[in-house]
């Protein structure tokens, strides 16, 4: 898949190590820490990872809760995916903390008070990690890690080819608002129409996994996702910045605060398969946010043996919140 792409690529970072994995493994390349209104993102393959030896190193990551977990699943795929998942965690986040050298296995991670997990800035008593924040989504074919400071983050990835089983209207008509439900229904081609609804659905997940309430706490018909046309929004290394676009707001249905104003989205196609949403909420403390537009940096990775920036490519095409 990504042999065609490397050739026709002009604006891309890769750090490739030996494909033969050993037990010695290349170092994780450090990160600088993400600016304000900046999301990474990063994702991982699972048909790419077959070395057994490197997935055991990724097992090795792992805090002994977690390896219980991952070894229970029965389904030889279901658990490659649950650790590749938890691997993907546990290096990305540990290339932000490189100078305080600490091991992806060393860092620990808490819940909120609806579950959401969330890393646990302070290891000891004497050392604080920076305030970042994760989030992370697979489906049977990708698995993303979005990494902001300070902001939550809400990150969702559907499958383009994903199947709805009942009719779309109907099924939307559980889940959705009635204005989400009228634009689809305006929508007399079937295909765009299962597009349209795995974009909605998509944005909808990022948005209340951003909020860290739970679904139980912001069920989907709460709230609208609505595309205004903007000649502003997010920015991808690559993309020209005075090109119209479709911004993505959201209008929940009784929040006296209205969450839309603290919150930005973007929308995306990955490799031509999949949709990957994204909605980040603005740092009120820090002044100027809440007219930035977000940006943007994503990478193909497998933790241990290469990575690559894709933003700016043909694998990574903007949608919607990008300018």
């Amino acid at each position: 898949m990504f042999s065609s792409l490397h050739r026709a690529r002009t604006r891309t970072n890769m750090h490739f190590f030996p494909r033969s994995f050993a037990t010695a493994a290349s170092p994780l390349v450090p990160m600088q820490l993400p600016s304000k209104m900046e999301t990474h993102i990063w994702y991982i393959l699972p048909d790419e990872v077959k070395n057994k030896d490197l997935q055991n190193h990724y097992l090795n990551l792992l805090s002994p809760n977690e390896k219980v977990n991952v070894m229970k699943i029965q389904e030889g795929e279901l658990q490659k995916r649950a650790l590749l998942a938890r691997a993907l965690v546990r290096s990305t986040l540990s290339r932000y903390v490189s100078h305080c050298q600490i091991d992806p296995q060393a860092l620990m991670f808490k819940k909120n008070m609806f579950g959401k997990p969330e890393l646990d800035l302070r290891i000891s008593s004497e050392l604080c990690l920076p305030p970042l924040q994760f989030n992370i989504s697979h489906s049977s074919s990708l698995i993303a890690c979005g990494v902001t400071m300070n902001s939550p983050i809400g990150i969702d990835v559907e499958e383009k080819t994903r199947k709805i089983k009942n009719n779309i209207i109907a099924f939307a008509k559980r889940f959705f608002s009635p204005n989400e439900i009228e634009v689809l229904s305006a929508i007399s081609d079937p295909e765009i129409q299962r597009q349209e609804f795995i974009k909605l659905w998509t944005l909808k997940e990022a948005y209340v996994k951003a909020l860290g309430r739970g679904f139980s706490a912001t069920p989907f018909k709460t709230f609208t996702i609505r595309f205004n046309r903007t000649a502003r929004g997010s920015c991808l290394p690559g993309c020209e910045t005075n090109e119209k676009a479709y911004e993505v707001s959201v209008e929940p249905r009784d929040d006296p605060e209205n969450c839309s104003r603290n919150v930005t989205f973007a929308l995306m196609e990955l490799l031509g398969s999949h949709y990957v949403a994204v909605c980040m909420k603005k740092d009120v403390n820090i002044r100027g946010t809440a007219s930035l537009p977000m940006k943007l940096d994503v990478w193909r990775t497998i933790p241990y043996v290469e990575d690559e920036c894709v933003s700016g490519t043909e694998a990574v095409l903007p949608i919607s919140g990008f300018a």
